[in-house]
């Protein structure tokens, strides 16, 4: 299998949806910028997630104009149809870690999957750091 891992600017290749039965007006490919919109927006609203955390890749990529809506988000292709979203964020001290990880994976999962018709193969979480609700966010 090939590894196509990549952050969603630096990966540009875009995913194209399986046809539908009835789809006679041509393909249909969302980039995976579209992918990584829709994760980091979904992982905001769910609680106890403080922020997505962008790694040294990130921090490189905005270099050069990765806009930060994609940040700490990495999408990946498992197969023809699968894709594998990796998450790094910070939660906010004092929640249950595991459980706020499972809903932040069902949550994602559940958005891709019903804004994008692709289905998704694993939602990967890596909890960078915790913060209290007060602190600031120190600088990268």
């Amino acid at each position: 299998m090939e590894d196509t891992m990549g952050n969603a600017v630096a990966d540009t290749q875009d995913f194209a949806l399986a046809e539908t039965s009835g789809s006679q007006y041509g393909q249909i490919s969302i980039n995976n910028n579209v992918i990584a919109i829709i994760a980091s927006e979904t992982a905001k609203k769910v609680p106890g997630v403080v922020e997505l955390q962008g790694s040294l890749t990130d921090g490189i990529a905005g270099m050069i104009g990765k806009k930060p809506k994609d940040k700490g988000i990495r999408i990946g292709k498992e197969n023809e149809e699968l894709l594998t979203i990796d998450l790094t964020v910070v939660l906010e001290f004092g929640v249950r870690i595991p459980e706020i990880c499972v809903q932040l994976q069902a949550a994602v999962k559940d958005a891709v999957e019903d804004m994008t018709g692709q289905q998704v193969f694993a939602v990967n979480v890596v909890v960078q750091g915790i913060r209290s609700p007060g602190e600031k966010k120190t600088e990268e």
